[in-house]
């Protein structure tokens, strides 16, 4: 009589597969890369060469324990289906990536921080243990307990220092809603000053900024509350109907600004109870506010109308389907910025100044114990004082040499200021200006300790060559030729499954 196998013996052999793939290119002396199945980077990548190890198949929840408030997850799983299982248990992770399609493995080894950072740090600090595969096809746990130093330097090193198959997350308890307040913000100054002293509140459970202007922005805190009030406005963000996530917070603080019944100092900011997953993932719909680029791009009216008639296009897996077969990326500039507190207000001003992209977004962090590859405060700066993200997404100059040349600038101005970047985007540090930023002989000796120089470094993931070899292509030319880039992007974004899951899954988040 046959049995079926469990979930963790499925696991196993799975990655019984993976690890012998793993030895076969190690017995050979040859450089692979990881082949996920999806990914929410904007950088160029490597298109050419066969040495792929493929890990798509690790797409399982293994078992959730609820005593422990611990979530045993295949690398491959994206946070909505972890959420809405965890949900079952009465449970959320501390930490969830504000994208849905973004996998937990991502999330680990990329650098994913999101509104509660400011109170748990980055996703990777609410992991206990990982399972990874060596670069020699070695099976090894790595937690606080054992292979420590390989442990935290996983941790944002983009898959370069071996295959994560398997992580444990900590979850802590729900509510099924989120008591969501916009307070009005005339400054930067002010922007900056609130979100730090919000960010020592411990009753809070989410924090984030968006400025539209230098005079004009909002500071959003947020609750997990059972149950609303009765007198509570419910807002979702999910269905083709409702209202962008940005566009709604500022509609929140312009209503209070001119609120006819209480003078504007002492009329009390706008509060919503949003459901907790469509709080979660509030920027699914818009990616935050880049996808209205499209419609300018299109010359296309953005109105709820529109927004509404190209609702399934919007969805953040959709909307990055059509983005890596434009080609569009590389034109805009869409970069995740981190600095140190007190001088934040400086190099917001300095963004203002060189690109003039808005809105901005403001996410206040807790830092990273050093050595690590996530942003850190520069030596020097306070390596344990808390960080303000600014995230930069907008459109940059048109000719190459001055994008590339504004996108360095940021670099240097991010290094004057003892700040960091998120390693997701791209790139233009040359190796030196790259190593002498992060800690080379630390990462060095932790990839010649676990056999990992056999795959790509780190800087070798993230270097412009490979974008600069696109650049030559004649497909590239002929992408940069618009509206062509741009309607390829969108055929393929129409052809793909993310499509077609968009559209069949309207309006899931509603409760």
């Amino acid at each position: 009589m046959a049995f079926a196998a469990s979930p963790k013996q499925e696991h196993d052999a799975i990655v019984k597969t993976i690890s012998s793939q793993v030895q076969l290119f190690h017995k050979r002396g040859e450089k692979f890369r990881i082949k996920h199945g999806s990914t929410n980077s904007t950088r160029s990548t490597a298109s050419k060469g066969r040495n792929f190890v493929d890990t798509s198949k690790l797409t399982h929840i293994l078992e959730c324990d609820q005593q422990r408030k611990t979530c045993l997850v295949e690398a491959n799983v994206p946070m909505d289906q972890l959420v809405s299982f965890t949900l079952t248990h009465g449970l959320v992770p501390p930490v969830v990536m504000e994208f849905p399609g973004i996998t937990v493995g991502g999330g680990f080894s990329g650098t994913s921080a999101e509104s509660s950072s400011f109170k748990h740090g980055f996703f990777d600090q609410t992991i206990n243990s990982i399972e990874m595969i060596l670069a020699n096809g070695d099976i090894v746990t790595c937690s606080e307990e054992v292979n420590t130093d390989l442990f935290h330097g996983a941790a944002g090193a983009m898959g370069t220092l071996g295959v994560v198959t398997l992580l444990e997350i900590q979850l802590m308890p729900a509510m099924p809603y989120v008591r969501t307040t916009y307070h009005p913000i005339k400054s930067i100054p002010a922007a900056v000053e609130l979100l730090s002293k919000q960010s020592l509140d411990p009753s809070l459970d989410y924090l984030e900024g968006i400025m539209y202007s230098p005079t004009s922005g909002a500071v959003i805190t947020g609750h997990m509350i059972d149950p609303p009030p009765s007198t509570a406005r419910i807002q979702t963000f999910n269905s083709p109907t409702d209202p962008w996530f940005y566009l709604h917070a500022q509609w929140a603080v312009r209503r209070r600004r001119r609120s006819p019944c209480l003078p504007f100092q002492s009329s009390p900011p706008i509060t919503d109870c949003v459901p907790l997953t469509s709080y979660l993932f509030r920027y699914d719909r818009g990616a935050f506010w880049a996808a209205s680029y499209a419609f300018s791009y299109f010359k296309t009216p953005f109105n709820r109308h529109t927004r509404r008639l190209f609702d399934s296009l919007m969805k953040t897996r959709v909307t990055y389907k059509a983005l890596d077969a434009s080609h569009l990326a590389q034109r805009y500039v869409l970069q995740d910025t981190s600095v140190p507190f007190a001088r934040a207000e400086n190099f917001i001003n300095y963004t203002a100044r060189r690109f003039d992209i808005w809105p901005l977004w403001l996410c206040p962090l807790k830092p990273t114990p050093h050595p690590t590859i996530n942003p850190f405060p520069a030596s020097g700066h306070g390596a344990s004082e808390p960080l303000l993200n600014v995230g930069i997404w907008g459109p940059g100059p048109k000719r190459r040499e001055d994008f590339v040349f504004v996108n360095r600038h940021l670099e240097a101005k991010l290094t004057e200021v003892g700040g960091g970047k998120a390693l997701y985007a791209r790139t233009y540090y040359t190796e030196e200006e790259f190593w002498r930023i992060y800690d080379r002989e630390w990462y060095d000796a932790l990839r010649e300790k676990y056999g990992a120089t056999s795959m790509p470094s780190i800087y070798d993931k993230v270097k412009p060559s490979e974008e600069e070899e696109a650049k030559k292509s004649f497909r590239h030319l002929v992408l940069g030729l618009r509206p062509l880039g741009g309607l390829y992007g969108v055929l393929a974004a129409l052809r793909s499954d993310e499509y077609r899951q968009s559209r069949a899954e309207r309006g899931k988040w509603i409760h």
